[in-house]
């Protein structure tokens, strides 16, 4: 946009320099042209003048004098034509065209004393002519010629002074219109970068007001409107947090008493009934837990979005860690869930030498977790593989299954706040374990990843950026 407006603002410039200067030219050509067209049209009337005189008395003496003294000064050729004869000096003769053709006019009583307007780079002489005598009677004709080299190198001298100041002047637009834009535009990056920013973390710094009064308003604006609008971001996150965590009493106290309920309960159809509400009371208590943990993982992906945001305070980067531990922990913890849905789960060998990657720990193990519970609950009986991975640019943790798997759009539509897939709607779950682990490892810089595995399962892999102490390594593989 800067090169745009600068682009405009600079030919604009330019189009005024190229305006003013050819006004001055044109001025000075004309104003030079006057000067030389009043002195020679002076010096032509009076040779004229000298000449009548000359024709009256018969005697042509004093005025070949005259011009050839003239000729001699000024180095421009005189013409006379009486009817006694023609007077010549400095070399003017008839021989021109130019000079027959003001002879021709003069003759007429026709007088052609104007001169054309001076170029800097023209070349040659021009003559000026009139005829002299009596008002009755057209006693001869006068011709002179007019050199127009000095008028030219004054001209010149003229184009190359207004040149420079044009020069100059450019220059000086250019840098102003370079402020100017700057000074305009310096606003408005500001505030675009502002509106990433609040996109992305969903708050933004204070903007400062400076640049055209509209700007200042604009950014006096648009800091009020982030602010309420990351106030309000933050109170909702804060409402559900604290919404469930508050009603995890009174489902705790509701829990109580059905368990002492329970107690009193005397017939098989009683203890049906309550185990039905038992089992409705361990959804709730399973959809708030997992709310909880979906409203702590958004915030920690909150704070690694806003993570090197200018002005905005953040968690720190985490360490570098080896995952293979906290893999390994998590597979074991999974076992004997794995051993009751009949399926069979697997730790493939780490390659070597060990991967990193920068990940906390904590959280790789709650992303791992939540992987291994989806594929143990929607493929019973399946082959579970956990894996690390190096691919190009990447470090990928890997849980698989060879069980029905998801289509493309179930995959897409996967980590999206308390969706299911048709088929598991029967199964018991809340729909918020791949939202979690999408948010979570978008607070680590990584991605969750959902693929088709052939001939038919599904891998879900995180992929953690490569640490710049693998770099070197991935492109010595490819």
């Amino acid at each position: 946009m800067k090169l745009r407006v600068l682009g405009v603002l600079s030919l604009l410039s330019v189009l005024l320099v190229i305006f003013v200067s050819s006004t001055i030219l044109t001025s000075a050509s004309r104003e030079l042209t006057q000067e030389v067209q009043i002195n020679r049209v002076a010096a032509l009337n009076r040779f004229a003048q000298v000449a009548y005189d000359a024709a009256l008395d018969n005697d042509a003496t004093g005025l070949q004098r005259e011009m050839d003294g003239y000729s001699a000064l000024y180095g421009e050729g005189i013409l006379m034509r009486l009817q006694q004869g023609t007077l010549r000096s400095g070399g003017l003769s008839e021989d021109r065209s130019e000079v027959r053709d003001a002879l021709s006019r003069a003759s007429l009583n026709l007088s052609d004393t104007t001169l054309p307007a001076l170029q800097p780079f023209g070349t040659g002489s021009e003559v000026i002519s009139r005829s002299f005598g009596s008002a009755s009677q057209v006693l001869g004709e006068a011709v002179l010629e007019v050199d127009l080299d000095a008028a030219r190198q004054k001209l010149r001298e003229r184009w190359l002074v207004v040149g420079l100041a044009a020069f100059v002047l450019g220059a000086v637009l250019l840098l102003a219109a370079a402020r100017v834009t700057g000074w305009v535009l310096r606003p408005v990056h500001r505030l675009n970068a502002a509106v990433t920013e609040l996109k992305a973390t969903g708050r933004t710094s204070q903007l400062p007001e400076d640049g055209p009064p509209e700007l200042r308003e604009l950014s006096r604006s648009f800091s009020a409107m982030a602010q309420a609008v990351s106030e309000s971001i933050n109170s909702q996150r804060r409402l559900i947090a604290d919404t469930s965590h508050q009603l995890r009493n009174p489902v705790g106290a509701l829990r109580l008493r059905i368990d002492l309920l329970q107690l009193e309960l005397q017939t098989g159809k009683e203890q049906d009934a309550a185990a039905g509400v038992v089992a409705e009371l361990e959804r709730v208590e399973e959809i708030l837990d997992g709310v909880l943990k979906l409203a702590s993982a958004e915030h920690k992906a909150f704070e690694g979005s806003a993570r090197g945001a200018p002005g905005l305070a953040s968690r720190k980067s985490p360490a570098l860690i080896d995952p293979f531990p906290v893999m390994q922990e998590e597979v074991e913890r999974a076992g004997p869930a794995a051993q009751r849905a009949g399926a069979s789960l697997v730790l493939e060998t780490p390659p070597q030498p060990s991967l990193q990657l920068a990940c906390n720990a904590d959280e790789l193990a709650h992303m791992v977790g939540e992987l291994l519970t989806n594929a143990i609950k929607y493929a019973p009986g399946a082959h579970i593989a956990v894996a690390i991975r190096l691919r190009p640019g990447a470090v990928a943790i890997e849980v698989s299954d060879d069980g029905p798997g998801l289509s493309a759009d179930e995959r897409a539509a996967a980590s999206t706040r308390f969706w299911r897939a048709p088929q598991h709607r029967k199964i018991r779950g809340n729909g918020l374990g791949m939202t979690i682990v999408d948010r979570l490892a978008e607070a680590n810089d990584a991605r969750l990843l959902l693929e088709e595995r052939s001939p038919h399962g599904l891998t879900a892999s995180i992929d953690f950026p490569h640490p710049p102490s693998l770099r070197g390594r991935d492109r010595a593989d490819d």
